[in-house]
């Protein structure tokens, strides 16, 4: 039987950081299957169909990858980069103007071969994928991050903590888009019980 990897603790430092203190870790290049889109997350259709296809090829990939290779794997949790022309506007929570990617984690194997294989198959009950659907390799690098524990709306706070005081202070700019770790099914979880990794890619400002 093959044996089934967690990649949160492989990747712990990635996975687990403290609730309500800023840490710096090295992100290496990890492999994400990845949905573009943009506006409000909470009524774009598109949103909604981005994170359902994430999950329609990442189970029948994971299932691929345990029957062909004998190498199982726990589906990692679901992921975004978010940006905005004027970022502010996560500040002030004015969602309709964010564009964002969606993104899950995939074992380095897992090849756009496959991906398409799953995608055919998960096309038979959905139809046709978004044409953004694809396999992306993403190294961040350096980045500052920190565990939200709380609603989704309340971490503006958090973050003009980071962009305003954390960063200035340690000499460290912005270098990719805010990215964001959903630990846990909001479907199920009360808004103050929520758990998000809130993670910022920087280098030393010269």
């Amino acid at each position: 039987m093959a044996e089934k990897i967690d990649f949160k603790k492989a990747l712990k430092p990635l996975y687990a950081p403290p609730v309500g203190t800023f840490v710096q870790v090295e992100a290496p290049p990890l492999s994400y299957l990845m949905v573009d889109g943009a506006g409000d997350p909470n009524t774009t259709a598109a949103y909604r169909e981005a994170v359902e296809w994430l999950y329609s090829v990442s189970y029948p990939l994971k299932f691929m990858s345990k029957k062909e290779l004998g190498r199982d794997y726990a589906v990692m949790p679901l992921e975004g980069l978010w940006w905005a022309e004027d970022m502010s506007t996560f500040i002030s929570r004015e969602k309709e103007k964010w564009s964002w990617t969606m993104m899950i984690v995939q074992p380095d194997w897992i090849t756009p071969q496959m991906v398409d294989v799953a995608a055919a198959k998960a096309s038979a009950k959905r139809g046709k994928p978004p044409e953004s659907l694809r396999l992306e390799t993403l190294h961040e690098g350096l980045c500052v991050q920190t565990m939200h524990l709380g609603s989704y709306d309340d971490e503006g706070p958090v973050l003009a903590r980071l962009h305003d005081e954390y960063l200035p202070k340690n000499v460290l700019v912005e270098t990719g888009h805010h990215h964001e770790i959903y630990i846990g099914d909001p479907r199920k979880t009360a808004p103050e019980r929520l758990k998000t990794i809130l993670r910022q890619p920087v280098r030393p400002r010269t």
